[in-house]
């Protein structure tokens, strides 16, 4: 039987890749035309391209915390919204898709170093890695209802459909 840090790791992977609950993680923006990423439909707070962003910018605020690193904590929860409504173009909008991807990458490697119950500033590394991944599940599900509402769904992959 697998160690209790190895069930720990395979978790918190399943858990950031989407595996069992959702999409893959990395499908969820995938395909989608800069344009509609900018659109915000009627009654929507956000764009697609918003909530890309803001989870973007979360996932390298994690990082850098994992990493020892002690990154400012916005005063106001608008800190964490950077950018505007729509990417200027396709390259603003491919490039944040890739710093999403990026950042990603970066937590799913943190998975596997260092101790998952190391402690810093009264947060475990098991934990943050936990909360960024519930944090991009949650968005992610907006994004979705979103490509939904552009019908824009399901991307290039498939999703999941039944």
């Amino acid at each position: 039987m697998a160690g209790h840090d190895e069930l720990l790791a395979v978790a918190l992977e399943a858990s950031l890749s989407g595996k069992g609950a959702h999409a893959p993680s990395l499908d969820i923006f995938d395909g989608l035309d800069w344009k509609l990423a900018g659109v915000r439909p009627a009654g929507a707070p956000h764009s697609i391209y918003q909530l890309l962003s803001h989870v973007t910018y979360w996932q390298a605020w994690v990082a850098a915390w994992l990493n020892g690193k002690t990154p400012r904590v916005p005063k106001h929860a608008s800190g964490s919204w950077p950018g505007g409504v729509a990417p200027a173009g396709k390259r603003e909008w491919d490039r944040a898709v890739k710093d999403f991807r990026k950042g990603l990458a970066a937590i799913e490697r943190a998975v596997g170093e260092g101790d998952l119950a190391a402690q810093r500033k009264g947060s475990s590394r098991m934990e943050m890695i936990r909360a960024i991944a519930s944090h991009n599940s949650y968005h992610f599900g907006q994004a979705v209802v979103l490509r939904q509402m552009l019908r824009a769904w399901p991307p290039p992959s498939g999703g999941v459909t039944w």
